[in-house]
């Protein structure tokens, strides 16, 4: 008598697109949910027409922000009517703050979950998959982090060159603009041997360098009474195989003397800071409650400077905040000047509901913001390419990255700095560190030829 052995049928592979806005931050919590829906069968897919399961990851920082979200949520309204059982998901910083009102405007999406939620997204897609639940909405806040701490657990483990590590979720500051403390909620941060292990498991597999994550990682630890964030820079450059440790964002008020001399002391971190600034004017930083003026900037500026060498800084400024005149217009350009800051990120004041500044009187013109705004970056623009060009025939070690957007026969890199190199490819593999002589700086890339290869 024989038997005959019968196999269960495997069941077809489901599959996730994912549609990011916004910072690094929500970068990296994309990659987390991925690995965490990975555990209920999901693969990621390119093709949004193609998935199962659609997530947008959103971001309200900046109204323009938001208005590209709805329509990108509008247009998905076709791919639902072609594939009703398709899953459409908002989550982020916009889907905290807007909850209800994204399924009231456009009632296609099926789930809604905010910041403090993620790490309920299996079962939140589970309920949508099995029609338990329609047009879940879920929002709250807890009292703790632990709802974070549980969600960035899920970290991912294939092979990546460069990765992002998120080590704190929330702000405690409440600058007048900003709406990141009421979509994000307040400080919490991962105990360090929590992030260590997951450097040392990402350096295991294939990663090269780590960007150190968190609204302000300058208040790192805050909650702990053993470490801080200069003692979690030491930690992390200690990892075996790792090249690159960066971080950002930095809050000038909590940047201290520890934090200079922890980069100073460490070979794998990198000679760049990303210090916003916002403005140069004292009242206007008054204004927008950032607990520091020009002179406490200046200050820790001459320190990064004295202390590391070849440091780069680069940083935000907020052109027409409510009730900036030509005299604080002036002043910041004159302070721009002082800095001499490698690039920075400019941006028109954008009012956000629910906070002080959208209130305020002597809110400025649009005309006039836009007109200020052109002539920051034209002077910002001078400046960066002056600077830049003084690394024209300098030799730099960069870590490649790929292919650039416009020419798969010339590739992009990263000097320590965080200077966007380009190079004519030859055999180098993304993550292989080279050299390069720079032959032609511009204002926001340098270009070079490559002079040998330092791979591994």
């Amino acid at each position: 008598m024989t038997m005959t052995m019968t196999t269960k049928p495997k069941s077809p592979q489901k599959k996730v697109k994912f549609l990011t806005y916004g910072c690094q931050m929500n970068v990296a919590d994309s990659e987390r949910m991925a690995a965490q829906l990975k555990k209920i069968g999901y693969e990621n897919e390119e093709d949004a027409g193609k998935a199962d399961l659609v997530i947008i990851n959103t971001c309200c920082v900046r109204e323009t922000a938001e208005e590209k979200i709805y329509g990108k949520i509008g247009e998905l309204l076709h791919l639902k009517r072609e594939n009703p059982a398709l899953i459409l998901g908002v989550v982020g910083c916009m889907a905290q703050k807007e909850g209800e009102k994204l399924i009231k405007r456009a009632p296609h999406i099926d789930f809604v979950l905010g910041t403090g939620k993620a790490a309920g997204l299996n079962e939140t897609v589970t309920a949508a998959e099995n029609k338990s639940r329609a047009h879940q909405v879920n929002t709250e806040f807890a009292d703790s982090g632990d709802e974070f701490k549980s969600f960035a657990r899920f970290y991912p483990t294939e092979p990546k060159v460069s990765a992002w590590l998120p080590i704190m979720q929330g702000c405690n500051n409440f600058c007048t603009y900003c709406i990141v403390p009421y979509v994000r909620g307040r400080e919490y941060s991962r105990r360090p041997e929590e992030i260590v292990a997951e450097a040392e498991t990402a350096a295991k597999n294939g990663c090269r360098e780590i960007t150190l994550l968190g609204q302000n990682v300058n208040s790192y630890g805050k909650e702990y009474a053993d470490t801080n964030f200069a003692d979690l820079l030491r930690r992390i450059n200690a990892v075996e195989n790792l090249r690159r440790v960066r971080f950002m964002t930095s809050h000038p008020k909590d940047l201290s003397d520890d934090v200079i001399r922890a980069m100073q002391e460490g070979e794998k971190i990198c000679e760049h800071i990303h210090l916003p600034l916002q403005h140069g004017s004292d009242r206007i930083l008054k204004a927008m409650n950032r607990r520091y003026d020009t002179a406490r900037y200046r200050e820790l500026m001459q320190k990064i400077r004295d202390n590391i060498k070849g440091a780069a800084v680069t940083t935000d400024i907020i052109v027409g905040f409510p009730g900036e005149t030509d005299e604080d217009f002036d002043k910041l350009l004159d302070f721009i000047r002082e800095m001499r800051f490698d690039a920075a990120f400019t941006f028109l004041y954008s009012p956000r509901s629910g906070t002080p500044a959208a209130t305020m009187e002597n809110q400025v013109p649009e005309k006039e913001k836009k007109a200020r705004l052109t002539e920051l970056m034209n002077l910002q623009n001078e400046i960066s390419l002056e600077i830049n060009e003084k690394l024209r025939g300098e030799v730099l070690e960069i870590m490649t990255e790929g292919e650039s957007k416009n020419d798969p026969a010339v590739w992009t890199g990263r000097t320590r700095t965080n200077k966007q190199v380009l190079f004519p490819h030859g055999a180098e593999k993304a993550g292989d560190f080279i050299k390069v002589k720079i032959t032609a700086p511009q204002t926001w890339i340098l270009k070079g030829e490559r002079l040998a290869e330092q791979n591994g």
